[in-house]
């Protein structure tokens, strides 16, 4: 436990929309030297993307993947509704965080509406690995959201709608 305290300790804060120097690879590196191997297994494994739970999920973790599982579910519905109609109510989101502004704007908001979900959790874990896990999926929300290139992707836009003979 104590080994988690040392680790936690230096790790810079996190705020969404707000750049953060230390990477995913840089803060699984750091973690490599204070965790066991099982526990660095776990947190290596952790992916913002993957929503099965295996057996032995941490309690955090396998929260989070019901509540992304929960979330697309959710998304999903709500968009069949409106292409054929028809009104769904969706139990994870206001439908106003997805019905306004463009793609990008609407991913952002999705991205928030997971880091607040972190948050809430990160309240009863302060220097446990279920923080680290915690902490793992911001850093991923991070590298998500700073990836965003507006030119590119109009680039890439562009590209794939360009008729070609």
């Amino acid at each position: 436990m104590d080994k988690h305290y040392y680790l936690i300790s230096q790790l810079p804060t996190l705020y969404f929309d707000r750049e953060s120097y230390l990477t995913v690879e840089a803060f699984l590196q750091e973690a490599a030297k204070w965790l066991s191997a099982a526990e660095y297994a776990t947190l290596a494994a952790v992916d913002i993307n993957d929503v099965t739970i295996p057996k032995h999920c941490p309690g955090v973790l396998a929260a989070y993947k019901d509540f992304e599982r929960r979330l697309r579910t959710d998304l999903a519905a709500w968009r069949q509704a409106q292409r054929s109609g028809q009104d769904y109510k969706p139990a994870t989101f206001a439908p106003s965080l997805v019905r306004e502004g463009n793609p990008l704007e609407v991913e952002k908001r999705l991205l928030r509406l997971r880091w607040d979900f972190i948050e809430q959790h990160e309240s009863d874990h302060h220097f446990d690995f279920e923080f680290l896990i915690l902490y793992m999926l911001k850093l991923q929300i991070l590298r998500r959201l700073f990836t965003f290139n507006k030119e590119k992707g109009m680039q890439l836009f562009r590209q794939l709608c360009e008729v070609q003979p």
